[in-house]
């Protein structure tokens, strides 16, 4: 009997996600079946934002370049913002296994969905870098990480540079730096929020570490984080890398909100609600 197999009968187990039994010998508790199943973004985006887009083409924007109503109105300080997928299914289910179950071995999977679109940011942060592309990371603030016992988006962007730094032109150099951020106060859980009170939130949180600041100055900075949801947190974390000499900022994360995946949420709820109601009626008549 091959050792796999027996492992799995003396110590038996279940994915985490989908509860099906574990058959081979793994650190992450998560069937192949589970891994395999992460559909990225297909669909149209946001140039700058990523967005989802109900239409591929919009009046008075420059052909290539689709932008949502919001980045029309009002260009963010990055340049760019790309996600891997969207948060839903098995790949929010695992950013919650590692963020809010420290299942660590989580970070592995997601750095090389993180890789993938670090993939797609470096040329770009590269074309016109001043010397090194700066990774950096959203801080968490000191007595949160202290509870949770490490930071999720430092683990996943440890895995995803190492992962990438193979396969990128040998002579430009991609440096992994997580403290060049930090998070000076605690701020409410950003959930239930509407974007003005994430803004409010966010605000005045985050400073550069002082003894980084020259290392940064004039350089371009691709900022990693899990989810993006409305942007508020990379936006003001983007703000004030610029502030202290950064030349550009690109942003990349695991997953992505859309507003439209919301919608269609809420639109499911309604119906569900309206199907309930009208079983009611029915019944009672």
């Amino acid at each position: 009997m091959p050792v796999e197999s027996l492992f799995a009968t003396l110590f038996p187990g279940e994915c985490r996600i989908c509860r099906e039994p574990l058959l081979n010998i793994s650190r992450l508790p998560v069937c192949l079946a589970c891994l395999q199943n992460m559909p990225a973004f297909h669909s149209a985006q946001c140039s700058i934002c990523g967005e989802l887009l109900v239409a591929a083409t919009f009046a008075g924007v420059p052909q290539g370049e689709q932008l949502c109503s919001l980045c029309q109105r009002f260009r963010p300080s990055y340049v760019r913002a790309a996600a891997y997928g969207p948060y839903e299914g098995v790949l929010r289910d695992l950013i919650h296994l590692l963020k809010y179950q420290r299942v660590r071995s989580a970070a592995k999977a997601l750095g090389l969905k993180l890789a993938e679109v670090l993939r797609s940011i470096v040329p770009e942060a590269s074309a016109e870098a001043h010397g090194d592309v700066i990774v950096v990371t959203v801080p968490l603030f000191k007595a949160k990480q202290n509870n949770r016992g490490f930071n999720q988006a430092q683990s996943v962007a440890a895995y995803a540079v190492s992962a990438v730094k193979p396969q990128i032109d040998p002579t430009l150099n991609l440096v992994f730096e997580p403290e060049v951020l930090r998070r000076k106060r605690a701020t409410a859980s950003q959930t239930g929020l509407t974007r003005h009170q994430r803004r409010e939130n966010v605000r005045g949180s985050f400073v550069v570490n002082p003894t980084l600041r020259r290392f940064i100055a004039g350089r371009n900075l691709i900022l990693v984080d899990d989810v993006f949801t409305t942007g508020t947190t990379a936006e003001e974390c983007s703000r004030v890398l610029l502030r202290a000499g950064a030349a550009n900022v690109w942003v990349a994360t695991i997953a992505r909100v859309s507003k439209l995946e919301v919608i269609s949420i809420l639109h499911q709820i309604q119906e569900g609600e309206e199907l309930a109601a009208a079983a009611g009626t029915v019944a009672r008549a």
